[in-house]
């Protein structure tokens, strides 16, 4: 089918906030008719909009087009085809109700690929897709409150190994600027493959996260640095499967080059026992290749969806007893319920056993069950939610 050109998308999907005057089509009589515009939408779109159960609810107008389809993220269980109403809109409720959270999607229109008008873009799957939120049951642990918040600013280094300048987003907590003699720990929190470094901020809202916990007492305040960490061309759940994928590119850029550079511009504690890593999916699985290979640098490892730390493991990296202070581990429990619990095309493991095995031999090991979530974003929230207070307790 032939892809529809800028002009021509133009035209066929604007939407209008005159879009909520439009009768949806039937849906289950198990639906809800209490569908509010999802709090992702530009300012003024009626749609996409969700409702008390979960359930999303989708508006394109595409007069000319044959065919509209939404297709939903890895916690969005599918897509939903859209039919067209006599006014040249097309429009679709979910067949189910969608996991709690964030999750990106586009649209399909007569075989081309395009982001819905009526909602922000979030970069996902290599690419800019649209988001939406389904109003979480616990959502007040990243809500935007009335505490004092911490910064989110962009830092641009040199990287002399890949011969350009790179780029990281930096947390620094509420009355960092008021202080200048106190210092503070550092956690570098990875994204997943085909994200980059926006998506913890943007996606997950790391910030609020740690504004809320340091607000209610509930953490150490500290410094979160994040960065890109796709620099292999190689995506890991290909079909080489993990044999071909180099961790040595993004572990240069990260000990020789940022590590330095964040020390020597922000006050930081800048000696093992204050500094930690952590990821999520790939971040996840890019933390376990570097931390416990480096020890006197990281004391503290999280591997969020992003892998399992065996035993076997543990032995194979001298001092990681003695070193390390904190081994967290997360996951979705659909995650679980699927069998994904190794890194993205690598061999399967049981995480709870392993994680069990660690206590058992002394080590501070902490597993986290995301309840009725997958890959996706709510359960990285919550993941961090749960590791943030257990790090830098000296």
């Amino acid at each position: 089918m032939r892809m529809l050109s800028a002009a021509l998308l133009t035209a066929m999907i604007a939407v209008s906030p005159l879009a909520a005057q439009t009768t949806a089509p039937a849906a289950p009589a198990s639906v809800v008719e209490d569908f509010k515009p999802s709090t992702l939408n530009q300012p003024g779109q009626a749609y996409p909009q969700v409702n008390s159960q979960g359930y999303a609810r989708f508006r394109i107008v595409a007069p000319d087009a044959k065919a509209v389809k939404v297709s939903l993220g890895l916690g969005g269980r599918g897509g939903t085809v859209l039919t067209k109403a006599p006014d040249g809109s097309w429009m679709g409720t979910s067949e189910g109700p969608l996991d709690e959270g964030f999750h990106y999607y586009h649209l399909t229109v007569d075989g081309g690929t395009f982001n819905d008008p009526g909602t922000l873009n979030f970069y996902g799957s290599t690419r800019w897709e649209s988001g939406i939120e389904i109003p979480a049951h616990d959502a007040d642990f990243y809500a935007l409150k009335d505490v004092p918040h911490g910064r989110v600013e962009q830092i641009l280094f040199a990287s002399p190994s890949t011969t350009s300048q790179r780029r990281a987003f930096v947390y620094t907590p509420p009355g960092y600027d008021r202080n200048a003699r106190e210092r503070y720990p550092v956690l570098y929190l990875q994204h997943g493959w085909g994200e980059d470094e926006t998506a913890w901020a943007n996606q997950g809202h790391a910030n609020l996260i740690m504004d809320n916990l340091i607000a209610a007492g509930k953490t150490r305040p500290f410094i979160i640095v994040m960065t890109y960490g796709m620099t292999n061309d190689l995506r890991p759940g290909g079909p080489s499967g993990l044999a071909a994928f180099d961790i040595r590119p993004f572990q240069t850029v990260l000990l020789n080059e940022l590590i330095p550079y964040v020390d020597g511009h922000f006050r930081t504690l800048s000696d093992q026992r204050h500094r930690a890593m952590a990821g999520l999916s790939m971040g996840g699985f890019e933390t376990k290749l570097i931390a416990p290979k480096h020890l006197d640098t990281f004391a503290y490892i999280g591997l969020l969806s992003g892998g399992t730390m065996s035993l076997e493991d543990v032995n194979a990296a001298p001092g990681y007893r003695d070193k390390v202070k904190l081994t967290f581990v997360s996951f979705g429990s659909r995650e679980l319920e699927g069998g994904r619990t190794g890194p993205p095309g690598g061999p399967r493991s049981d995480p709870r056993a392993n994680a069990a095995a660690l206590k058992q031999a002394g080590l501070n090991s902490v597993f986290f069950v995301s309840p009725d979530t997958g890959h996706e974003f709510q359960t990285w929230r919550r993941s961090l939610h749960a590791m943030a207070p257990l790090l830098f307790r000296d």
